[in-house]
C-alpha cells in the first residue's frame, strides 16, 4: 500500500472527481454567485477542453524540447561554442517576448487557429529547455569524458551513452519548468479561436461571469500540480538509478 503515499496519486484522483463532478455542480455554483444567471459552463464538456488544453501542450513542448535540446547541443560543442552568446539571447528574447504579442503578430500573417497559438508556446517554452541542457552538459566532469574517449568511444556514442544520461535529470528539470509554464501560458490560445481550457476563463471575463473563470483555472491549475509532481516522480527515479 505504498503507493497510497504518492501525493500524484491523490492529484490524479482528484483531477478526475473535479472533471466528472463539476457539470453537476450548478447548486454549489449557484449559491456561490447567486447573481450570476447562468453560473455554470455548459458550452463544451470540459473533459473535451482538457484534452484540446493537454494536446496543445504537448505538441508545442515537442518542438520546444527539439529545438532547445538541439541548440543546447550544438552550441555545447567546439564547433558550435562561439554561438552560445547569440543562441542564449535570442532564446531569453524568445521568453521576455508577451505570448500575447506574439499571437497578434502572428494572427494576422497565419489567421485564427492552432498555429500561432503553437508558435507562441514552442517560443514561451524554449528557454528554460535550453538552459536545461546547457547546464546539464556543463556538470558532466571532463574525467569523465575523458575516460570515456579513453576506452574507445566516438564523440556520438560518448554524447549518448555518457554525456546526455550524466546531464538527463538536470535538462529534464528545464522541460519540466517549461511544461508547467506552458499549461498556464496555453489559456490564452482560445484567444485566437482554439478549444482550450482558457476558454471558459476568457468568456467568463469579458462576460464577467467570474463563475466561468474559476471553473477553468481550477482545472487549468490542477493540472499544472499533476504535471509537475509527474514529472517530479519521474526525477526522483533518474536520480535513483543514478546513484
Amino acid at each position: 500500500m505504498r503507493w497510497l503515499r504518492e501525493p500524484l496519486i491523490w492529484l490524479v484522483l482528484l483531477f478526475g472527481a473535479l472533471l466528472y463532478g463539476l457539470p453537476y455542480s450548478e447548486p454549489l455554483f449557484r449559491w456561490l454567485f447567486p447573481d450570476l444567471a447562468n453560473p455554470l459552463w455548459h458550452q463544451q464538456s470540459f473533459a473535451s477542453l482538457t484534452l484540446a488544453h493537454l494536446a496543445l501542450v504537448v505538441v508545442s513542448e515537442l518542438v520546444a524540447v527539439a529545438i532547445g535540446l538541439g541548440l543546447g547541443l550544438a552550441v555545447s560543442r567546439p564547433g558550435g561554442r562561439e554561438f552560445r552568446p547569440l543562441v542564449e539571447t535570442i532564446a531569453a528574447v524568445g521568453q521576455t517576448f508577451p505570448p500575447v504579442a506574439v499571437l497578434a503578430v502572428a494572427v494576422p500573417v497565419m489567421g485564427f487557429g492552432a498555429l500561432p497559438a503553437l508558435i507562441a508556446l514552442a517560443l514561451y517554452g524554449l528557454l528554460p529547455v535550453l538552459q536545461g541542457t546547457l547546464a546539464g552538459l556543463a556538470v558532466v566532469p571532463v574525467e569523465v569524458k575523458q575516460v570515456a574517449s579513453g576506452v574507445g568511444m566516438g564523440s556520438w556514442r560518448r554524447l549518448w551513452q555518457v554525456e546526455l544520461s550524466l546531464a538527463a535529470p538536470v535538462i529534464l528539470a528545464g522541460v519540466r519548468t517549461s511544461t508547467v509554464i506552458n499549461i498556464g501560458t496555453a489559456t490564452l490560445a482560445s484567444t485566437v479561436g482554439v478549444n482550450s481550457l482558457g476558454t471558459p476563463v476568457i468568456i467568463g471575463l469579458s462576460a464577467f461571469n467570474t463563475a466561468y473563470v474559476l471553473q477553468g483555472a481550477l482545472l487549468v491549475a490542477l493540472m499544472a500540480i499533476v504535471i509537475d509532481r509527474a514529472f517530479g516522480l519521474w526525477l526522483r527515479r533518474l536520480n535513483y538509478h543514478a546513484e
